[in-house]
């Protein structure tokens, strides 16, 4: 299938599908596989992929436009593909990324396969963005490096194809950096463990690492621990950008839902529908103004990016805040309006609220955000 024709294509039929089995896949809380086959074998595993190298060639623009609608129809499976797209997007703007694994990466992404994440939260560091070494650790031997280690909240763990993994290195003069494993050698191992509130359906598992062989060129930009206390300009800026345009997705939705939820109930204590009523009808304009906002926000910034190639990581952080607090807000008066209809689990609007607050979580996270800001005001 030519990516550089069908990526975008297909889009439409991925929503639907995900759409008609996001309530399932949310009931049983596991990861959809059916779905992420069809989202592989429709060639969109390469629409961030360079068209000089045969992908699609998507800009930051398009790929936010395309997160927000899978965020909309299943926000879980949107995570675990916009965890591949982000490390695409590194490799093409990035440096550090020996060629050779870039070019197998490409190539897998290019035949339908090939689905990659970084692993990078453990239960004793917590999220590396707040710092801290890494307690997973590689030691080098004469066959290249062997890994030891335990990674946590790793999405899509079980459909992974390849694992960026976090660690250090056992040397005298300590480094920190990414190490790329396949999926499956000898010593991996993923524990089904996600059992959580909200965006159920993403497989976001532990994964263990146990001796595990890897070459010695896979090793990835491994820097001093100081050198990496100042974000990545790259990897900084499109995290937070591609986060919150799911949870954009997630409000959208929401909206959606109670649009035509006031349009058909009518109480019989109203004899009119509840869109005929002024105080809904203002209730309603702000959250438009709300999804107004987080549309120039995401919009704006991803423009700004696609021109630079770059970003300021702060103020990415600062987009991530607003849009997901301001998704967030959308969903928690939509459910004020819906009253015990909105926390029905037969009407999605219940698991628009759990999938949202979800963002709170991701980093970076809005305290982290905030004390960046005042610092930067303070210096």
């Amino acid at each position: 299938m030519d990516a550089k024709t069908n990526s975008f294509d297909s889009i439409d039929i991925l929503v639907s599908s995900l759409e008609a089995n996001a309530a399932r896949n949310d009931r049983v809380g596991h990861i959809p596989r059916e779905q992420l086959d069809e989202i592989a074998s429709s060639g969109v595993l390469a629409l961030t992929v360079p068209r000089a190298a045969g992908g699609a060639g998507a800009d930051i623009q398009q790929t936010v436009d395309v997160l927000r609608r899978l965020g909309r129809a299943d926000p879980s499976v949107a995570l675990i593909l916009s965890m591949h797209f982000i490390q695409h997007l590194i490799i093409d703007r990035a440096p550090g990324w020996p060629e050779h694994l870039a070019g197998k990466l490409i190539d897998d992404a290019l035949a339908g396969k090939g689905w990659i994440n970084a692993l990078r939260v453990e239960p004793e560091l917590g999220s590396p963005s707040r710092g801290g070494l890494p307690q997973t650790v590689a030691r080098r031997n004469k066959d290249g490096w062997r890994l030891t280690g335990h990674k946590i909240y790793s999405t899509g763990a079980a459909v992974l194809d390849w694992y960026l993994v976090w660690a250090r290195t056992d040397e005298d003069d300590v480094r920190v950096g990414a190490f790329l494993v396949q999926a499956g050698l000898p010593g991996t191992k993923i524990v089904e463990t996600w059992d959580h509130l909200g965006l159920r359906a993403s497989g976001s598992h532990d994964a263990l690492f146990e001796d595990v062989r890897i070459p010695n060129d896979h090793a990835i930009d491994l820097r001093r621990p100081d050198d990496w206390r100042r974000p990545d300009p790259i990897a900084g800026s499109l995290h937070p950008l591609l986060i919150g345009a799911i949870y954009d997705g997630v409000a959208q939705a929401a909206r959606n839902w109670l649009v035509q939820f006031l349009k058909t109930r009518s109480p019989s204590s109203l004899g009119a529908p509840l869109s005929t009523l002024s105080r809904v009808q203002e209730a309603l304009g702000d959250i438009e103004i709300k999804l107004a906002i987080n549309d120039r926000l995401i919009r704006s910034f991803a423009q700004e990016f696609d021109a630079r190639r770059t970003a300021d990581p702060l103020d990415a952080s600062v987009v991530k805040l607003a849009v997901t607090n301001n998704a967030i807000a959308v969903v928690e008066q939509a459910l004020l309006l819906a009253g015990n209809h909105g926390l029905s689990r037969r009407n999605p609007l219940e698991r628009h609220h759990r999938d949202v607050l979800c963002g709170r979580i991701h980093s970076p996270q809005d305290d982290s955000t905030r004390i960046a800001l005042g610092l930067s005001a303070l210096n």
